[in-house]
């Protein structure tokens, strides 16, 4: 998409300056502009180079038009493949798609994740139905996507589970994290008190020959959640 791109702005360039070069001839070259301007076969002969410019031009609109449409639908299309349909966040093929990069790979030292678990997702389901319990699950989405900013990637990993992986950082880095979640979970459940967020959440950050994979490393994580 960027080379086509590249190569209608270039025609577009190239276009523009023999357009411009064509136009100074005729109108600072005086013999050059008498004839156009006196022989009908030089004028019929202009008209038909002005035509294939005009047309010219038209054509690298439309590509230019057709180019941006393009880009649009890949950008839908990005959305719908790597966004949770419910809540918008990464959704579990996000998450598989980065986990991917560190497969047969040893585990950098300085990576680190937190599995979060929508505990009270259940309750509010038989209380007052899926579709309250589905905006929890957006409401609590948002809370990790505002948290998750300049931290960490974060994803919704199926059901009521989310993770957040943290490639380059230090504990300090997830603990500012868990600290914005737990300040917009309660802000919220101030707010919102029929329908309030729990959850529980476990950590796995340089645990040694504890986790030598990266699915060591969220297997760990995940299972810490109900240590507390």
């Amino acid at each position: 998409m960027k080379k086509n791109n590249l190569v209608k702005t270039i025609q577009l360039a190239v276009l523009l300056v023999l357009t411009a070069a064509g136009l100074a001839i005729v109108l600072l070259d005086e013999r050059v502009y008498h004839l156009v301007a006196t022989d009908k076969s030089y004028m019929i002969l202009c008209g038909l180079l002005w035509v294939i410019l005009v047309i010219s031009f038209l054509f690298i609109f439309y590509d230019f038009t057709m180019i941006s449409s393009y880009k649009k639908d890949f950008r839908e299309l990005d959305y719908v493949v790597f966004s949770d349909p419910l809540s918008g966040i990464s959704n579990r093929f996000s998450c598989d798609t980065l986990i991917e990069k560190y497969l047969d790979k040893p585990l950098p030292e300085d990576m680190g994740c937190v599995m979060l678990d929508l505990t009270n997702i259940r309750e509010i389901n038989q209380l007052y139905g899926h579709v309250q319990g589905n905006e929890l699950i957006c409401d609590f989405s948002n809370i990790l996507q505002n948290a998750s900013q300049d931290l960490c990637f974060v994803g919704r990993n199926g059901g009521n589970k989310f993770m957040a992986l943290f490639e380059s950082g230090d504990r300090q880095k997830i603990l500012a994290f868990l600290r914005k979640v737990e300040e917009g979970v309660d802000a919220y459940n101030v707010v919102s008190k029929d329908f309030t967020i729990t959850y529980k959440y476990g950590i796995a950050f340089r645990e040694g020959d504890g986790a030598k994979t990266i699915t060591d490393l969220i297997a760990l994580s995940n299972q810490r959640i109900y240590r507390k």
